[in-house]
């Protein structure tokens, strides 16, 4: 079974002469234990697509399956919980909450689920020191530097132990090496044979990170090639 399969699905923007049919007819698949990457130019469909995939942004056609489950077939609170328990999204802004303690926004996905709240920041300081921020739990975002946020967002995502992680360009605020390393730390702590990891990116210094690559254009996927990690 693959992790996320979705077939036929489009997506239409606008109306009348500015209808834009930015997704077309895109079958995708990404399989546990592989690191995916979605690349291509800007407007390509790559960001249209993922939201369509991590149950955001609703296709106007076709489906989309998570470990067997059709998610657009779910109700909104069914999806939302869906999300919540089995998806692990990154964004490119990281969200994060300025008034809140780093170990507090990574905590929030379990205080979503109703859990104990001093349980739930227990849990949050034991991810942050997975991602290597174990002294920083008590500190505010503002006093993080760019990779440092980015790692709180990778410790919020993975704290609900989803088995689907979804990463929206995670190095377009990043220098080349922090995003390097910052990949690299994906992949060697975070992948696993239970896990799909897909990154939708324009940075090409990262590309050797990945199992397979998947190239869009115009909103159509044009090809899937194996990297020479996966040939290895």
């Amino acid at each position: 079974m693959a992790a996320i399969e979705a077939t036929g699905i489009n997506k239409w923007f606008g109306a009348g002469e500015a209808r834009t049919h930015a997704v077309k007819e895109v079958n995708f698949e990404a399989r546990f234990g592989e690191m995916l990457y979605v690349v291509g130019p800007s407007g390509s469909g790559k960001t249209t697509m993922l939201s369509m995939i991590s149950g955001i942004l609703r296709p106007d056609s076709g489906s989309v399956r998570i470990e067997g489950t059709d998610i657009w077939g779910l109700s909104a609170d069914a999806l939302a919980d869906f999300r919540l328990h089995k998806i692990g999204f990154v964004f490119q802004d990281y969200h994060l909450f300025p008034r809140l303690s780093t170990a507090e926004n990574v905590a929030i996905p379990l205080i979503l689920q109703n859990r104990d709240w001093d349980e739930s920041i227990a849990e949050a300081e034991r991810d942050l020191e997975v991602v290597g921020l174990k002294n920083r739990a008590r500190l505010p975002p503002v006093k993080l530097s760019g990779g440092e946020q980015q790692r709180v967002a990778i410790a919020r995502a993975i704290i609900s132990r989803p088995e689907v992680m979804i990463f929206d360009e995670p190095t377009a605020s990043l220098d080349g090496d922090t995003g390097r390393n910052i990949v690299q730390f994906v992949r060697e702590h975070l992948l696993s044979d239970k896990r799909c990891i897909v990154i939708v990116t324009h940075d090409s210094r990262i590309y050797e990170f990945a199992d397979r690559i998947l190239k869009m254009e115009d909103g159509k996927v044009m090809g899937v090639e194996r990297s020479d990690l996966d040939a290895q």
